[in-house]
């Protein structure tokens, strides 16, 4: 079983090491008896899980697209015809590439709340040499 260091859960869970200490005080994340303390993975993948809740989607609409996250907007590029968008949603960092009509359309500027639908035929999974 994979186990994480303190330091190491922080990072892919993307909060301080003292947040994770915070929560293994609180016993929301186990460790095991190693010293220094390591976290199971598999205990680090459902706390992953229950942290990623996504905030409520304000366009309260229905679809089929599953990979839906809301963030903020942080930066509108207008260039001609043509924009793009970066908006962050928790650690991720999502850009849209989009007519600057729907820019105009959509009222799109930095801190807009807004929700990036992501459909991709490909995912691509690595794992650590």
């Amino acid at each position: 079983m994979s186990t994480y260091r303190i330091a190491e859960a922080a990072r892919l869970l993307g909060v301080s090491d003292d947040t994770v200490r915070r929560w293994i005080d609180q016993g929301a994340l186990p460790v095991t008896g190693d010293s220094p303390a390591r976290i199971p993975g598999d205990a680090l993948a459902r706390h992953a899980v229950a942290l990623a809740e996504a905030p409520d989607d304000p366009t309260d609409r229905l679809t089929s697209a599953r990979n839906r996250f809301t963030g903020l907007v942080t930066r509108v590029q207008v260039d001609g015809v043509m924009a793009q968008v970066d908006i962050q949603s928790g650690p991720h960092r999502f850009v849209s590439l989009l007519s600057a009509e729907a820019v105009r359309e959509l009222a799109l500027e930095p801190g807009s709340l807004a929700v990036a639908v992501v459909k991709a035929t490909t995912v691509i999974v690595e794992t650590p040499a």
